[in-house]
């Protein structure tokens, strides 16, 4: 066995200073400041865990609660969760408020107050949000076989935990709260593979089958009843630039998908393009232009029309 390092083997007192120095050289390089008083200057993605975790118990309280969770005890519960969710997002959403406004992001005048009126406009939307999810949820019980039950689905599906992740976020990304947002689907994206920015508006009864690989950009558009599967990307085609090379933000850039579509495994649609309603894309298929409602596209038919178009 061999023996331990001696004390002082690792010379910490020469890298913490080394590391001290490599920060302040970076925030002074940067025009940055430590935070208020030297506390944190950006929300934590520790807490935003944690509050992702209680949201979801308080959604679902007996499917997502804790495990000794009573019906007769269901509302003290969810009430009790709530208030310590919400109580730490405002904690964070004032982080990135006062962040934004040191960034000159924002000229607020009273942070604390507009990061409450944000969080109190938040927890309003939640009986809606939980509305909207039980679609997700029946979407991908119905469009599933494979699905035994609507609590297998809730349980075990990594779409719908991803969806549940996107809805919360999407709310926080509307109100301005974009880094708080970012960090909620990032973590999602960290569990389950499956990326949508908080941006992407989605509608009502969307299922991600599978869902390993899929993106769905910022700017994406997608309608009712749309079922898509693993490996999806809806991307953007290209991203234009200014003279200096700085990427233009936030023009759309992503497809638009009407209702009832199907996205088979590993299609690719790329652009400011419209997948009409009803329409069916086949796995593997490349697509950089619109096609019409009731549209079927396949690997086949569209080396057809490149073959007919030369």
């Amino acid at each position: 066995m061999s023996e331990l390092p001696a004390p002082g083997h690792w010379q910490l007192h020469n890298i913490v200073s080394g590391l001290r120095g490599a920060r302040e050289q970076w925030r002074t390089r940067n025009g940055r400041s430590s935070g208020e008083q030297g506390g944190r200057e950006l929300p934590s993605r520790e807490a935003v865990r944690h509050i992702l975790e209680q949201l979801c118990g308080a959604l679902f309280p007996m499917r997502l609660g804790p495990v000794d969770l009573r019906e007769e005890s269901e509302d003290f519960y969810v009430g009790h969760t709530l208030d310590a969710a919400l109580t730490a997002l405002l904690t964070q959403a004032r982080l990135e408020l006062r962040y934004a406004t040191r960034q000159g992001k924002t000229d607020l005048s009273d942070v604390d107050a507009h990061a409450l009126r944000l969080i109190q406009d938040f927890a309003a939307a939640l009986p809606a949000l939980r509305v909207l999810l039980d679609t997700d949820v029946l979407a991908a019980y119905h469009g599933d076989p494979a699905a035994r039950s609507v609590d297998e689905v809730l349980l075990c599906y990594p779409g719908i935990l991803a969806i549940i992740h996107h809805r919360l976020a999407h709310h926080l990304y509307q109100a301005g709260l974009p880094l708080l947002a970012r960090i909620s689907s990032e973590l999602a994206h960290s569990a389950t593979g499956i990326d949508i920015h908080p941006g992407a508006q989605i509608g009502p009864s969307f299922f991600i089958d599978h869902g390993t690989g899929v993106v769905i950009g910022e700017t994406a558009i997608i309608g009712e009843r749309v079922r898509i599967y693993q490996a999806v990307t809806l991307g953007a085609k290209r991203f234009p630039a200014d003279e200096s090379g700085t990427l233009h933000k936030g023009h759309p850039r992503h497809p638009i998908v009407e209702d009832d579509v199907v996205i088979y495994a590993g299609a690719t649609i790329l652009g400011r393009i419209t997948i009409g309603k009803g329409s069916t894309i086949g796995g593997n298929v490349w697509l950089t232009r619109s096609v019409p409602a009731e549209s079927n596209i396949t690997q086949a038919n569209l080396q057809l029309d490149c073959e007919g178009q030369k």
